[in-house]
């Protein structure tokens, strides 16, 4: 226990990392996990829409799988880079809650990171893209909410009209 009047001694941090780790930060890691984005979704666009293309995928322990359902494949995927991982997330995430759309919200995702590297490598800060994601977000949700229609299930005449 520190005496009475004096600080507590602060400990150093210690971190430990396995031998091979990158411990690189700042702009340049930044540019290394939006590049490590865009390589997972290159792999997945090309299966999206009625040309797609399907993807042979061998694992770790040789079986096959051949396949251009985006979320099997995000699912087979060994992603170890940690931003790109978090795509896979994403796509599962989807899959879970939706049952569809995998593929496109990974898209999606990687095209905002496409136009997001521009920005970073002119030195815009981080907290400023984030503000401005957060804005068009609000700005989209405004929009949404405007164009939105009311739908009353008690009247059944009016809820067929809106299906046809």
């Amino acid at each position: 226990m520190a005496a009475r009047g004096r600080m507590p001694m602060m400990q150093p941090q210690v971190i430990v990392l396995k031998e091979g780790t990158d411990t690189s930060q700042g702009v340049p890691q930044l540019l290394s996990n939006i590049s490590a984005c865009l390589a997972v979704c290159d792999t997945i666009r090309t299966t999206l829409g009625p040309r797609g293309m399907d993807k042979l995928i061998v694992d770790g322990q040789r079986r096959v799988t051949i396949s251009n359902d985006g979320a099997t494949i995000m699912k087979l995927l060994e992603v170890v880079q940690p931003a790109a991982r978090t795509l896979v997330d994403i796509a599962r995430a989807q899959d879970a809650e939706v049952g569809d759309g995998t593929t496109s919200v990974v898209l999606l995702a990687g095209e905002l990171l496409k136009e997001v590297r521009e920005f970073v490598e002119e030195g815009v800060s981080t907290q400023v893209i984030v503000k401005g994601f957060r804005r068009a977000a609000d700005m989209s949700i405004a929009r949404i909410r405007e164009l939105a229609v009311s739908v009353d299930r008690a009247d059944g005449a009016e809820y067929r009209s809106l299906l046809e």
